[in-house]
């Protein structure tokens, strides 16, 4: 398959796809050599500003992969059990959480996890309030707010549309105390630019002043694209400054997306070429199972050596290897043919796949590997059918 060299890092990307050759089934490759750049350019922020930068396991959370990141992050946020208690045996630093809703039974636990803990009602608080207090050590407890103000057009990612169940409206301030409560976490942005967080702290500040002036930290969640080429930091670092020294307040980023965006590959390989009014390709990778934001929202891939129709002369529909009709990648086109035992290689690749890949009909995960220039290319795991039967009862 012919490679186009287009990606700005093109000498980097060349040396990982020519030991992509070994790899026999689908799988994820992580570019820890993007990975590290993406850490320190995330630290030099955090330098300039003094905020705290943490990552959102909800987006990844390849756990073999930590201690590259560690010295560049303070922590993790996690939104369940499961990710805080992975977390603090396996990141360390602060562990922030946040979940909708809490369930009873695992509170106490959380307690012994978390080193912040946002609620997402005054409800919320009003009801584990008391076992924070009880706890045994310091946990900063935070009340998340919701600013109605949307910058995605999505509405499954739309955190803030009509009726989300994200967060306290200023009404709710209006009938509820604020003791206990020492932080605010907003967030209203997905994969954007600094412009987009620029409009959202103007809300902000517009629709909770006084809540602002009370507390003591500000979590501005997740959605900022912090280590892009494009991605304008120094607006970023104005506006994170500008809040340090208007409130006095301590102020928390937690990307997902932001931290691993263009580390990832997903590697798949033709399995067979159908016709049914243009070639279809059918891959041992799945759309639904493997990149579920893609049935969610759809975005063309962004595919080695290949590219959106009319880019080349050839076009074919690139299919899932599961029963389900909608299992589908896309129209693309490549500069020739595919044919079986090809490799279709698709970057960034990294965020909200591995956290969130199903088994559907018993399809076996991708293997995940990393790719350093000092070691090539290392295998972190491989799935077998233990792994889907010991999933069900």
């Amino acid at each position: 398959m012919h490679v186009s060299l287009r990606h700005p890092l093109e000498a980097q990307e060349a040396e990982l796809l020519a030991s992509l050759a070994t790899i026999e089934n689908c799988a994820y490759v992580i570019d820890t050599r993007r990975l590290e750049r993406n850490m320190r350019r995330i630290a030099a922020i955090r330098e300039k500003t003094g905020c705290t930068i943490l990552l959102a396991l909800k987006a990844f959370a390849v756990f073999s992969l930590f201690a590259r990141m560690r010295g560049y992050l303070q922590g993790v946020t996690a939104s369940s059990l499961n990710e805080a208690r992975l977390g603090r045996e396996e990141f360390g630093g602060q562990i922030h959480l946040y979940a909708p809703a809490y369930v009873p039974g695992e509170f106490a636990e959380l307690c012994e996890l978390a080193d912040y803990i946002t609620f997402n009602s005054f409800e919320q608080n009003a009801r584990f309030g008391p076992v924070l207090a009880r706890a045994g050590r310091k946990i900063h407890a935070g009340i998340r707010i919701n600013p109605g103000h949307s910058e995605n057009t999505v509405p499954m990612y739309d955190s803030c549309a009509e009726h989300s169940r994200f967060g306290a409206t200023t009404s709710e301030f209006h009938s509820h105390s604020m003791d206990g409560i020492s932080g605010l976490h907003v967030h209203a942005l997905c994969a954007q630019n600094a412009d987009a967080l620029e409009r959202l702290v103007a809300k902000m500040e517009k629709t909770f002043p006084r809540q602002l002036e009370q507390v003591q930290w500000l979590n501005l969640g997740g959605g900022h694209l912090l280590a892009e080429d494009d991605y304008d930091s120094e607006l970023l670092c104005s506006l994170v400054c500008g809040l340090k020294a208007k409130y006095g307040l301590d102020v928390i980023l937690e990307p997902g997306e932001g931290a691993v965006h263009g580390a990832g590959y997903l590697v798949a390989t033709v399995l067979e070429i159908n016709f049914n009014g243009m070639p279809i390709a059918i891959l041992d990778a799945s759309a639904i199972n493997h990149v579920p934001s893609l049935i969610e929202h759809f975005q063309p891939l962004d595919i080695v050596g290949g590219g959106s129709p009319g880019t080349y002369p050839w076009l074919c529909r690139l299919a899932g290897s599961t029963c389900l009709s909608g299992d589908l990648f896309g129209d693309y086109s490549f500069p020739e043919p595919l044919k079986p035992g090809d490799r279709i290689v698709v970057r960034d690749m990294a965020h909200y796949t591995m956290v969130r890949n199903t088994m559907f009909n018993g399809l076996r995960l991708p293997s995940v590997y990393a790719f350093s220039s000092e070691d090539g290319l290392q295998c972190l795991r491989t799935y077998e059918y233990s792994d889907y039967k010991g999933r069900l009862p």
